[in-house]
């Protein structure tokens, strides 16, 4: 890309994004680049991040190994359904990503979590989200029996309509009373070592992040 249409593209996406700088808007710009490859863009072809790619990032750079969550994180990312990740995807998802504020990661955990898009995180949901995220733990008990216990506890706890399902409202009022709850069914979010790690690396030299 030439460095004319570069800073074409920086200052675009810094405009439309909170919590970047120019700076750090060229530094993921490189990064994509970096990651989709040597790819001349073409009329009509759509040059992203696929979903290997991506799960291959959040694995090795962000620790998460719930094939089923970092399949909901790659639709956040995914705004239009193309099945792949554009530059400009790339920077408003890491925007939320590393540095949302708690509204904008309440809104992206609610959506990562409800698996089918309906508006709400059912039983259903849970149990198979919880199932994933727990450990696997060698006893004579029926492990579903103990994930059905727990998602009854949560829907105790969160589902302050009682309708027997978590709506966006019943999570955002749990959050607020309970930050922990954020993530109650997976994480999603970097944690804190991973995310200054990964801003360092990035945000200094994006030739030296060769990691991925």
């Amino acid at each position: 890309m030439s460095r004319k249409k570069l800073q074409k593209l920086t200052d675009t996406l810094t405009k439309n994004c909170k919590h970047f700088n120019t700076f750090e808007v060229e530094c993921l710009i490189n990064l994509f680049y970096k990651l989709v490859g040597d790819v001349t863009e073409r009329q009509g072809m759509v040059i992203g991040i696929d979903r290997n790619t991506f799960r291959n990032i959040l694995h090795m750079t962000f620790g998460m190994t719930d094939d089923m969550i970092m399949d909901r994180v790659f639709r956040g990312f995914d705004k239009d359904n193309d099945g792949c990740i554009n530059v400009s995807e790339w920077i408003y998802g890491l925007s939320v990503f590393l540095r949302g504020t708690l509204e904008e990661k309440m809104k992206y955990c609610f959506e990562v979590f409800d698996l089918n898009g309906d508006g709400f995180i059912s039983k259903d949901e849970m149990f198979h989200m919880l199932k994933n995220s727990l450990l696997k733990q060698p006893s004579e008990e029926d492990p579903d029996e103990g994930i059905k216990d727990l998602v009854e506890i949560t829907l105790k706890k969160m589902d302050h309509d009682h309708d027997g399902k978590l709506s966006f409202s019943d999570y955002e009022q749990s959050v607020r009373e309970e930050t922990l709850l954020l993530e109650a069914f997976g994480p999603c979010l970097p944690d804190p070592k991973s995310q200054m790690e990964f801003e360092a690396h990035v945000f200094k030299d994006t030739d030296e992040f060769n990691d991925i």
